[in-house]
């Protein structure tokens, strides 16, 4: 080892020595926790960034799921979608085909018209949705191969800032995520911008009681 690298470890050795051992919990957070945001300026909020990003909203009650699929997948020229083996069945319109990912290749799901899931959580002031990849939130491939993504999200998953969104993925903090800002889109050195580089090019959005 040379002399230099030896002096560098020894201070930094040193430095350790002089200093308080600071664990995780005892960091100082200094920073804005929590919102002061009621209920419809989470929901307004989350919507308003979801539209910026391009993604089309809908706004229905728990009795009225099915229609509100329905509707969406009409207005997106959808006739068939795939759904995780936990999305509730009682959702669905009669009217629409929809098949059971079991395990469907990766080439089926390419091939798909698009995907129908829940989400774990979202976070209004980035319009970010957060899967945890099990249950109504299908697996990681289900929400990044297929065009189109249809998502339910339920109004009291909806938190207001980041860190609260973090904090509400502590339930489930064993689980891997994927947090969606929008349909996927990328921009090149020229700034040409491309759609479905890293997941679906259209997510649309269903915002539901309670």
């Amino acid at each position: 080892m040379s002399i230099a690298k030896q002096v560098i470890l020894t201070r930094i050795r040193d430095a350790l020595a002089r200093s308080p051992q600071i664990t995780y919990e005892s960091c100082p957070r200094e920073y804005r926790r929590a919102s002061a945001l009621d209920v419809r300026s989470r929901i307004e909020l989350f919507e308003d960034r979801l539209r910026d990003y391009g993604s089309r909203v809908y706004h229905c009650s728990s009795d009225q799921i099915a229609d509100s699929i329905a509707l969406a997948m009409r207005n997106a020229g959808k006739t068939a979608l795939v759904i995780p083996d936990g999305f509730p069945r009682t959702w669905l319109p009669d009217e629409c085909t929809f098949t059971l990912d079991n395990g469907l290749s990766y080439q089926a799901l390419d091939g798909a018209e698009g995907v129908l899931t829940g989400c774990a959580a979202a976070i209004a002031e980035t319009g970010t949705i957060v899967l945890r990849h099990s249950g109504a939130d299908g697996r990681r491939a289900l929400t990044l191969l297929p065009d189109y993504h249809l998502c339910v999200v339920r109004q009291s998953q909806i938190v207001a800032s980041v860190p609260e969104g973090i904090q509400a993925a502590t339930e489930f903090a064993t689980s891997p995520i994927t947090t969606i800002s929008g349909p996927s889109a990328t921009s090149d050195i020229e700034m040409t911008r491309v759609k479905g580089v890293h997941g679906p090019r259209t997510l649309d959005v269903i915002i539901t009681e309670p």
